[in-house]
């Protein structure tokens, strides 16, 4: 057990920590993380939905239990971001920080977890859950920022920035493949071979985004968010896992994938969009570095209960 323990997290929390000392000593050009994070999240992070999900029966997936928990759970961490939001009298891009740090996930971390610990299984529901997690995260994040643009939300252009996310159109290619019997003999391991590239390039990705400045800037904001997404998201998710009956497996992914911290490319959104910068680079990385004591923590309780 021990061994499977350190498999699991000394990689991710190593390649964290490495990917931050190359963004400092060797590779400092910024060019250089974002045509990796491009290859990542357009081909590589894909092929790894796609190989999951092509050798899955679909019939024999609680779809309908894993839709329930996330979208449950997500729709009540929206409503506790702007609460706590309003409580703390933020400002808009303020608020927009503090609803992605509360919503968000790093899927990549949730991957190398899954597959280190539940196998080739916790990697297949992973897919799953995070073609249904995408669409609605992308959905709410962009409709806040659009309703602090003067209320300019325009559904054509949401609805076509949530279907042509990569990761959406790779859980609908995985599903076709899957259906006509599994990836065709030559293709399959080239596809494998690309999905396994994308946790360990991806990991590196997200530490060089991590910046311990500005960690002492605003808190009890920080303190507040973290506390939403890494204690109160996830133990959402496994009340609504228990009460609409998903099994032991399922559930230890969806409540697993709740307790990782929000997704680096926040601070993308946030500078793009108008929203808090700052604050939202402070978030990703208190997230990052107080999920080192809480993931694990999470993990160990949803082992035992298997």
């Amino acid at each position: 057990m021990m061994s499977a323990w350190l498999d699991a997290f000394v990689p991710v929390f190593g390649l964290l920590g490495l990917g931050a000392l190359l963004r400092q000593k060797l590779l400092r050009d910024d060019a250089i993380w974002a045509g990796i994070e491009r290859l990542v999240f357009w081909v590589l992070l894909p092929s790894l939905i796609v190989n999951a999900l092509s050798g899955m029966r679909l019939a024999d997936l609680p779809v309908g239990g894993l839709a329930g928990a996330i979208w449950g759970a997500l729709l009540a961490g929206t409503a506790v971001s702007l609460l706590l939001a309003r409580v703390l009298n933020a400002g808009h891009p303020a608020m927009t920080s503090i609803l992605q740090g509360g919503i968000r996930f790093n899927n990549l971390m949730g991957f190398a977890i899954a597959g280190a610990i539940w196998g080739p299984a916790g990697i297949a529901l992973c897919a799953i859950c995070t073609g249904l997690i995408v669409p609605m995260v992308q959905t709410i994040s962009t409709i806040a920022f659009a309703v602090g643009a003067a209320g300019r939300i325009r559904p054509v252009r949401l609805l076509r920035q949530v279907l042509l996310n990569p990761l959406i159109l790779a859980c609908a290619l995985g599903f076709a493949v899957s259906l006509a019997g599994g990836l065709p003999a030559g293709l399959s391991p080239m596809v494998r071979a690309l999905g396994q590239a994308s946790v360990a390039l991806g990991l590196l990705c997200v530490g060089a985004a991590l910046t311990l400045r500005g960690l002492g800037d605003r808190p009890l904001v920080q303190g507040l968010t973290a506390l939403l997404k890494l204690v109160l998201m996830p133990l959402a998710t496994l009340g609504i896992a228990m009460a609409v009956g998903l099994g032991p497996l399922p559930t230890a992914i969806c409540v697993m994938l709740m307790a990782l911290p929000t997704a680096a490319t926040s601070y993308v959104m946030a500078r793009a969009m108008g929203g808090d910068a700052p604050l939202m680079a402070s978030i990703t990385t208190s997230e990052h570095v107080l999920s080192v004591v809480t993931l694990p923590i999470w993990v160990w309780f949803l082992s035992t209960r298997m």
